[in-house]
This record gives C-alpha cells, structure tokens and sequence, in this order.
C-alpha cells in the first residue's frame, strides 16, 4: 500500500500547484487551464518511453528469457 499511498501524495501535490497557479496571476489562466492535459500528455510520453527502454534492453536479463522460453513451450 505504500506506492498507493506515493501516487495519491504526488496527485494532491500537483492538484495543489494547479489549484494555486489557477488563483494567482502569475501564469495567464488560458494556459493554466490547459496544464492538466499536458501533464497526461507528458506522463503518457514517459510511459512509452519507459516502454521502449524495456524493449531495447529485455536481451540482457538472460533468466527472464528462460522463463519466457519456458511458458512458450508449455502452452
């Protein structure tokens, strides 16, 4: 429950900032509205990417290959 417990702090934090960017006048509010949407853009970047790097590098874990190979035949 600990990473739960992560991703909820992590999502108040940025609904904070979000929330107070929203009341100040710092950044114009036509963008601020639109922070939201590029922060799910962002995160889903990041997930391909991570994606891809695991794809890249999979060759060099050598047990989980076997493993794989493995539950192949067994089907």
């Amino acid at each position: 429950m600990k990473h739960i417990h992560k991703i909820i702090a992590v999502l108040a934090a940025v609904s904070a900032a979000w929330v107070a960017l929203l009341e100040t006048s710092t950044v114009p509010r036509s963008y601020t509205w639109l922070l939201p949407i590029y922060l799910v853009v962002a995160l889903g970047c990041y997930g391909l990417f991570m994606v891809g790097y695991g794809l890249m590098f999979f060759p060099t874990c050598p047990r989980e290959a076997v493993l794989l190979q493995q539950y192949s035949t067994n089907c």
